[in-house]
């Protein structure tokens, strides 16, 4: 019996998360220039022919990446939006992207990484640019939070509340080794929820 489309595009899509799961792997471990798309397909345990069936090429395949990251960005913050108060909004925000970066912490080293492209690499810098006019949206609905919230200075308690929330992600991200993820997640909630 064939596959149904809807069988089909979940047999591609779970294809294509595969390919950018290795190629995320390998950009970590070698830079996204020294990586070929051949150490991808191989990776990711596919032909190279396969691979060039669901991309183009290496930039395609990083935009895709950059995209999805994105719009995951973007749900957690439409999921938070739905919520009855600023301080379930909030809480909602710290929870999700500590416990994301807890279970993934090498997408967080991947993202930090491509936002500080130097200006001149004008095929990474694009990207870097998308994901940084996107924690600029994020910014924004941050301030709306604490202006609702009743804060005097919503930009300033939201830029100081995003620099420890980005600190904390940092830190779990790079010393994965005994963070106390729950009593520092707790603190975090306290501070600013409270």
């Amino acid at each position: 019996m064939p596959r149904t489309p809807e069988e089909n595009d979940r047999i591609r899509q779970a294809s294509k998360e595969n390919i950018r799961t290795a190629a995320m792997e390998l950009f970590m471990k070698q830079g996204y220039y020294a990586t070929s798309i051949s150490e991808i397909a191989n990776q990711a345990g596919i032909s190279k022919g396969l691979l060039y069936n669901y991309y183009k090429g290496k930039e395609e395949l990083l935009s895709e990446m950059v995209e999805a990251r994105i719009r995951e960005v973007v749900e957690v913050m439409k999921v938070a939006f739905a919520l009855n108060t600023p301080r379930e909004q909030l809480e909602y925000i710290i929870n999700g992207a500590i416990d994301y970066i807890h279970q993934k912490p090498e997408i967080h080293r991947f993202y930090l990484h491509l936002q500080t492209q130097p200006e001149s690499d004008e095929e990474l810098i694009k990207y870097s640019h998308l994901i940084i006019e996107e924690n600029a949206r994020q910014f924004e609905f941050q301030c709306k939070i604490f202006e609702n919230m009743g804060e005097k200075e919503p930009r300033k308690r939201s830029l100081y509340f995003s620099s420890v929330l980005q600190g904390i992600m940092l830190m779990i991200s790079t010393y994965q080794q005994g963070f106390p993820v729950e009593e520092i997640k707790n603190q975090i909630v306290r501070e600013f929820c409270s």
